[in-house]
């Protein structure tokens, strides 16, 4: 079973060591530069890590927009040598059950951005429920959904 655990500073060197696998860097930013983003917007940001039988296996950021209001999912990664065993997907799902708490806000609208080069997370994205939204930028598309 998969949990997530806030990024304190008894966990935050695991989140630091997490890698990505060759060629995945163009898809996601390493916990370091999301762990910069989630001190800047501490008002309204969640960093986790993602865990499976106690140990930190990914990272995951929930962003509440203020000014649309929406939940934004960031820099979803699963280390390179825990890939393939679904902790992505049941990831997605704590990340979801945590959203509909609305700990920021009330709104059920969830977005995120894909790479358009990442196949496997669009899928996963998409088999969760999530639809492109038509806006794109640069090599990213918008996916979103609606929880209650």
């Amino acid at each position: 079973m998969v949990e997530l655990k806030e990024i304190t500073e008894e966990n935050f060197i695991d989140a630091f060591n997490l890698k990505l696998a060759p060629g995945q860097e163009e898809f996601v930013s390493h916990p370091i530069r999301s762990l910069a983003q989630a001190y800047v917007y501490r008002n309204q940001c969640r960093p986790f890590g993602i865990y499976a039988e106690g140990k930190m296996v990914g990272y995951v950021m929930v962003i509440y927009d203020y000014d649309i209001p929406e939940y934004d999912i960031w820099h979803m990664m699963i280390d390179k040598d825990c890939q393939g065993h679904g902790y992505g997907k049941e990831a997605l799902d704590r990340v979801l059950e945590y959203i509909k708490t609305k700990p920021f806000g009330d709104s059920g609208r969830v977005v995120l951005t894909c790479n358009k080069n990442n196949p496997v997370a669009r899928k996963m994205y998409e088999d969760k429920g999530f639809v492109a939204t038509g806006n794109e930028d640069e090599d990213e598309i918008e996916l979103a959904m609606t929880v209650k």
